[in-house]
């Protein structure tokens, strides 16, 4: 069985974690080592009470997730955020968490895989952050009501629901582009604008980025938050399992949102 640090020295090089920039609370790679070795992988999207569980009743000593450890800033030991950590360090479970990374990477990244999900062919990239475009872009043609029922298949496949902003009957969606997660910002909006893009794919966004669409003649459709960002994890894990020859296992635990 491998050690931590050789997977996880094999997940910082497949996801350039040391060249990729992220949010603070981010801190990609390890946040909670472990000195057995690894004997089977568990993916989740969101690190949280239920998930450690759940990957501890899977007989996982090592829990692979996107939104980490610390993502909530830093807080008290308490509540919550004590069980999870108590929890975690009291099973001997490793952690491993990619965010930016994950979904920036061109082969098991969130963005190229919830492209192809859909039926659509990356060609570029877009929602520049600092030195890098986060999501991805490219051409087609398809109508746009298609387009949303392709999305909410795969969102309710995840607990989820997809909608759109305003769309006019028989629209046609000819150049598109697709950010993850939170993914309707002012910033990826505007980019969108000077792009040329029609259809903008996200998985959430405030209310106003509805409003501005619809002036901006763009539409946005929200796939939901949780449903976009299970594909990275769960390819980083069948990665792992293939390269290591281990076992992995996907903990689906949908937030709804």
């Amino acid at each position: 069985m491998p050690p931590l640090t050789r997977i996880a020295n094999n997940l910082d090089a497949l996801l350039h974690t040391a060249d990729i920039p992220d949010y603070p609370q981010a801190i990609n790679g390890i946040q909670v080592e472990c000195d057995a070795e690894i004997v089977k992988v568990a993916a989740a999207v969101d690190f949280r009470e239920r998930t450690i569980r759940r990957a501890l009743d899977a007989g996982a000593n090592l829990l692979l997730v996107h939104h980490g450890l610390f993502w909530g800033g830093l807080q008290p030991l308490r509540g919550p955020y004590y069980r999870r950590i108590h929890l975690l360090l009291s099973s001997g479970m490793a952690l491993y968490s990619s965010h930016l990374p994950l979904d920036a990477h061109p082969n098991v990244g969130n963005n190229v895989l919830l492209a192809r999900e859909l039926g659509l062919e990356p060609s570029d990239g877009i929602a520049r952050y600092k030195t890098i475009d986060i999501g991805v872009r490219g051409d087609h043609n398809v109508a746009t009501s298609d387009l949303l029922a392709r999305a909410a298949s795969f969102a309710e496949r995840w607990g989820g629901s997809a909608r759109s902003s305003h769309s006019e009957p028989g629209r046609i969606t000819k150049r598109w582009a697709i950010c993850t997660g939170a993914g309707a910002s002012a910033d990826t909006l505007r980019e969108a604008v000077e792009l040329g893009v029609d259809t903008l794919i996200v998985g959430e966004g405030p209310h106003w980025t509805a409003v501005d669409a619809d002036e901006l003649g763009i539409v946005i459709i929200y796939a939901g938050h949780y449903a976009t960002e299970t594909l990275g994890v769960r390819a980083l894990a069948e990665h792992v399992g293939h390269t290591f020859d281990l076992p992995t296992i996907f903990i689906d635990v949908p937030t709804g949102l």
